[in-house]
């Protein structure tokens, strides 16, 4: 058996929290190893538990959801962050997209639905709606439209599409028979001529402008 996804949450409600955690643990593939109460302690047990998916709120008092993502970005933390609102508003959630979340799902979703969404972003995936996607893009394409695909060599164009294929470095690495070291490189350049700032905005990118892997 798979081992079980490892699951932080992130949220000043205790009573969010309690009902995430009665869910999620009956699910055999997921395993809630924590739990905190705002953005700061959120980011700390993040690094102490090393979990695989955090489910982290935007609004808590002190440090919010998108200050606790760039904060976990800076520390290069692995973890996929998944953010659980009830702002529908995209001011709301593009923000936390552009600090590094991997998608969002509103606190209304169906259960079935929030596991679903786990083990998705686990694999990799994003999970955004096509609205919100654009407005992430929005500015991104102003500067760096399809003219800029030019600028991308051939083995960037292939490492581009296999992260919009949610692959990882690693597994980047073994698709093109290369080190993860060389293609941490290439991602970085990638982001740069761009001018984007991490692999979400690449991913979208890639999917807007055709670029598979």
């Amino acid at each position: 058996m798979a081992e079980a996804i490892k699951v932080l949450l992130v949220d000043d409600h205790q009573v969010v929290r309690r009902g995430l955690r009665t869910f999620l643990e009956v699910q055999d593939d997921i395993q809630v190893v924590g739990e905190a109460a705002d953005g700061a302690e959120g980011v700390d047990r993040a690094e102490e538990l090393k979990p695989d998916v955090i489910l982290m709120d935007v609004k808590m008092p002190g440090m919010d959801g998108v200050d606790a993502l760039r904060r976990l970005r800076e520390l290069d933390n692995p973890a996929r962050v998944l953010v659980v609102t009830s702002f529908t508003e995209q001011r709301t959630v593009v923000p936390a997209l552009r600090a590094g979340a991997a998608g969002y799902v509103y606190k209304d979703v169906d259960p079935d639905a929030l596991a679903g969404a786990i083990r998705s972003v686990h694999a990799g995936h994003i999970l955004l709606q096509p609205e919100v996607a654009d407005a992430l893009l929005s500015q991104e394409e102003a500067n760096s439209g399809p003219a800029r695909a030019g600028s991308l060599t051939d083995r960037e164009r292939e490492v581009l599409g296999l992260i919009a294929d949610g692959r990882s470095n690693r597994e980047i690495a073994r698709a093109l028979v290369l080190s993860e070291k060389t293609v941490k490189t290439h991602v970085s350049n990638i982001l740069m001529k761009l001018d984007l700032s991490d692999r979400t905005q690449a991913a979208l990118w890639a999917v807007r402008h055709g670029v598979t892997g």
